[in-house]
């Protein structure tokens, strides 16, 4: 973990300006710079970055923040990446919690067994040859660093004589105890072996397919300080780009199927690794503006996991993930279709993917004889209990179509309405109609917010007619909130002096007491409160408000 000191260190460092015109154009504008918004499609520049505040903000998306969070958000970087490469940009050494004392973890012993891996894939025509069978291309081989991991013993031998400790090699799961726990032995032996890297580009481990009739098919590093599979997808690293572009991304089974693919333009696409889909692969694809494709065998398995993989991602609360499933039936893969020069077919299947809920019913349903009055009872539950995992919208938009699916009528799900009573979120932007007397009063406290106790003394929130929300914020010093980011980059809006802000006060009061009044009027209950505030106001008159 990054210590927080080193972290503000680096970020007073920082120029907000020199680090976003290394990624997009910015043109002068009086105190700010201007620029297209890189996070939305438009023509014109609603993009404000200010030197003053360190602060980027787009009037027409609502993105905003500081420099770590525009290269979070550019570069589809966790927050940790971003601080590594804005401190190597800036030629800053950034400093680490230590938690133990035990010794680091060298992943140097990964890397250069990762290079010997690709000079031995060079020494052996067996391998070569598969590869060439499959249809691989060299520029492919380069591209994914494929390898090559020989006998046990060649292993051992590279390691010692590199200097690389066991132990450690160990640790990083390049090589592994015999069953008696005496023996050290190399993981990978006689293997194609695929590098995996982390959304950093760092690599933290292998998956390893056998070429001479070892027992497993496929072998992976086991989980490691760097390495647990279930949070890693293979070729993140270069699909996302390209899944951002396309706003698609494509999941397969295996590591053969998105070098092909890549190799044949699909270069958003990437694979689990021997494991199911699982929730902790969500925050990898939550980070992208991307329609999820689940692309797995029509077999028995694939359905299956394909099933699980759809609906993880159509009842996950935090992340809005939309997209589908494709399956490839009469036993081809993606690889396979590559091959062939079937490309044409690949791309229409994959344009037309079944939506996941669409998926998820359809392959509940059929699972069960709805003939039979038991298994029929049984998909009724099992289509209701996952409904009711739904988004309220979503919930609403299909338990009509599931009920036609079942036969039945819709009162036997037992959902009701989803959307009544559920309280709707509240988005604080600056509105369409704005005041600008109640906008000045905001950015006064934002600037200034020793002036709180001097203005409630006047207002308070309830008087506020359009941007109660923004005054609360301010309040409560919500500085990074987009609602008040967006006030404190407008340049139209203007944060006044005491006597300038006793006349923007002025104007709320008499608004709102003149609203009181006229409710006096229509309300016998409103008019004592309103001989109150009436009382108020004289006195903040006689002041010389």
């Amino acid at each position: 973990m990054i210590k927080q000191s080193s972290i503000d260190a680096l970020k007073a460092r920082l120029d907000i300006v020199d680090v976003i015109t290394d990624y997009i154009e910015l043109k002068k504008s009086g105190s700010n710079y201007k620029a297209v918004c890189p996070f939305h499609d438009e023509k014109s520049a609603s993009f404000s970055v200010s030197p003053a505040r360190q602060m980027y903000h787009c009037f027409g998306c609502k993105a905003s923040g500081d420099a770590v969070k525009f290269v979070m958000d550019h570069q589809q970087l966790t927050y940790p990446e971003a601080l590594e490469r804005l401190a190597k940009h800036a030629n800053f050494t950034l400093e680490y919690e230590v938690k133990d004392e035990s010794p680091k973890l060298d992943a140097r012993a990964l890397e250069a067994v990762h290079i010997w891996y690709q000079k031995r894939l060079q020494e052996h025509p067996n391998a070569l040859a598969y590869l060439s069978e499959r249809g691989v291309y060299d520029s492919s081989i380069e591209r994914f660093g494929i390898g090559y991991a020989p006998s046990s013993q060649e292993t051992l031998t590279f390691l010692r004589s590199n200097g690389f400790s066991e132990q450690n090699a160990m640790e990083l799961g390049i090589l592994a105890l015999d069953t008696e726990g005496h023996r050290r032995y190399a993981r990978h032996i006689e293997r194609i072996m695929f590098p995996i890297f982390a959304s950093n580009g760092a690599i933290v481990g292998f998956g390893g397919r056998t070429i001479t009739g070892h027992g497993a098919k496929y072998v992976n590093t086991g989980d490691t300080p760097l390495f647990e599979k279930s949070t890693l997808l293979y070729a993140y690293n270069l699909a996302r780009m390209a899944a951002n572009k396309r706003k698609q991304l494509i999941i397969v089974e295996g590591y053969l199927d998105v070098v092909m693919l890549h190799q044949a333009g699909f270069e958003n696409a990437v694979a689990v690794m021997g494991t199911a889909l699982t929730p902790y692969h969500l925050p990898l694809l939550g980070k992208l503006d991307a329609k999820i494709i689940i692309a797995y065998d029509g077999d028995s398995a694939g359905k299956n996991s394909a099933l699980k993989a759809a609906i993880l991602l159509s009842t996950t609360q935090k992340y809005t993930l939309d997209g589908g499933v494709v399956l490839f039936g009469q036993g081809m893969d993606p690889a396979d279709m590559v091959k062939e020069s079937r490309i044409e077919e690949l791309n229409t299947l994959l344009s037309v993917p079944v939506p996941f809920v669409d998926f998820v019913l359809q392959t509940m349903i059929a699972q069960h004889d709805l003939r039979n009055v038991v298994d029929k009872t049984k998909a009724i539950e099992e289509v209701r209990k996952y409904l009711v995992q739904l988004s309220p919208l979503m919930q609403e938009a299909y338990k009509a179509k599931a009920a036609m699916m079942l036969g039945i009528p819709l009162s036997y799900l037992g959902l009701g309405n989803a959307i009544v009573n559920r309280a709707k979120p509240i988005e604080l932007q600056l509105k369409e109609h704005q005041d600008m007397a109640e906008l000045s009063i905001v950015k006064t406290l934002i600037e200034t917010p020793t002036m709180s106790t001097h203005i409630l003394e006047y207002i308070d929130a309830s008087m506020m007619r359009v941007h109660r929300g923004e005054f609360e914020l301010a309040l409560a010093q919500e500085w990074e909130h987009p609602a008040l980011v967006a006030i404190m980059m407008n340049e139209q809006i203007h944060a006044v002096k005491w006597e300038d802000l006793e006349a923007q006060m002025c104007v709320v009061l008499a608004r709102y007491y003149e609203q009181l009044f006229k409710n006096s009027l229509t309300d016998p209950k409103e008019k004592a409160r309103s001989m109150e505030y009436r009382t108020k106001w004289m006195e903040y008159k006689s002041k010389g408000a």
